[in-house]
């Protein structure tokens, strides 16, 4: 097993994320803690240790499961991390509620690493707002040893994260985010582990897979990558990816049934860098996936001028190409939840007065349409 420093620490750079453990008869809710059993005793005799479980995971059923199979092991065996579900405005005045429910739900006296979840467009005011205690309630506990590493997870954007990390940054010691080979440059995650790095802050990846989007690529990409390295699992290719970045201690995988763990698993026994053309070649063939479906807006910002509803057209075409390079997700709606009704999509009255100075020549109109469509579907 890889292992990365951190503050003494040696954690696997193979993390077990607990978001899509096997479940039965389909049933979101209902964890097959016998499968997942099996597959964290894997795992731990593999040499993993951390593991990250949430709130909201499995509808509130993942902190059971994670603390009934990790409580047959030492505590002192393995890290274990939670989140504040922040990303639910409804709990922002029940970080104390929550947290303590949390410690009886893990079985546990304390969380080796805990963070402000989804630090993002539709939260980050009430997360600054220090009226409802959020930030001083967590201190107080990391004072306490009862939270050994505070720090946050963002799907929001550089802007969001720019102004966390301006009142939180000092006391941040580590930040989570969506990063793999496509969105390296796609969700400008490259600009968001620099920011990071300003700060000190090292990297914990989430969705290194893309949601098993670069678990199966097409016929073509396929035999690109095979055609470098013949032997290498097509996954892969992503955690190489991700472990060539110096910033990034834990890479967390979603692990869902006892094949998917043991082929990562075989991924991080040991360092295989990319080469630098193998780096560039990777990058090179991810924006040929997403430039496929993405509308080439330049943010030039004609349009603005000319919308009569002064929709932030150049910012609405980002999020619709995210939308529908990925097939949906949260990502859209969880950005334009922010904003004021009269200026999502729907808004446009379709006048054409942007298209008519789009150096692009985009059919504006016909993506706030489809977009419309898209976010309701």
């Amino acid at each position: 097993m890889i292992y990365r420093d951190f503050q003494g620490l040696k954690l696997s750079a193979l993390g077990f994320g607990t978001m899509r453990l096997p479940v039965l008869g389909g049933e979101y809710s209902k964890i097959d803690e016998k499968a997942a059993a099996e597959m964290f005793d894997y795992a731990i005799r593999s040499g993993v240790n951390y593991f990250d479980t949430a709130w909201g995971y499995h509808d509130g059923e993942s902190e059971n499961a994670v603390g009934k199979i990790l409580s047959a092991y030492p505590r002192e065996s393995f890290y274990l991390a939670t989140k504040f579900p922040g990303y639910d405005l409804a709990n922002i005045d029940k970080v104390e509620e929550i947290f303590e429910a949390q410690l009886k739900k893990c079985r546990t006296d304390h969380f080796d690493f805990y963070l402000f979840h989804n630090v993002c467009e539709m939260n980050i005011d009430a997360y600054l707002d220090e009226s409802h205690g959020i930030f001083a309630y967590l201190k107080k506990q990391k004072e306490n040893g009862r939270i050994r590493h505070l720090g946050f997870s963002g799907h929001g954007s550089y802007a969001v994260i720019e102004r966390f990390l301006e009142k939180y940054g000092k006391d941040m010691e580590f930040c989570q985010l969506q990063i793999n080979y496509v969105d390296w440059e796609f969700q400008n995650a490259k600009e968001k582990v620099e920011l990071l790095k300003k700060y000190g802050i090292p990297v914990w990846v989430m969705e290194p897979l893309r949601g098993g989007k670069l678990a199966a690529l097409s016929a073509e990409n396929e035999a690109l990558l095979k055609s470098m390295r013949p032997d290498e699992r097509i996954p892969a290719w992503a955690f190489r990816f991700l472990l060539g970045i110096p910033e990034v201690k834990v890479i967390l995988s979603g692990m869902s049934d006892p094949e998917q763990v043991k082929d990562n698993i075989h991924t991080f026994e040991e360092e295989k860098p990319l080469t630098e053309a193998e780096r560039k070649a990777l990058l090179e063939m991810a924006e040929g996936m997403y430039k496929k479906s993405a509308l080439p807006c330049t943010a030039c910002r004609y349009c603005t001028g000319h919308c009569p509803r002064h929709l932030d057209i150049p910012e609405l075409i980002k999020l619709y190409n995210e939308h529908r390079f990925t097939g949906g997700g949260f990502i859209a709606p969880m950005a334009l939840s922010a904003l004021p009704q009269d200026k999502w999509p729907s808004a446009c009255i379709g006048c054409r007065s942007c298209e008519k100075v789009c150096p692009q020549q985009i059919k504006i109109s016909e993506m706030m349409k489809d977009f419309t469509q898209r976010l309701r579907g």
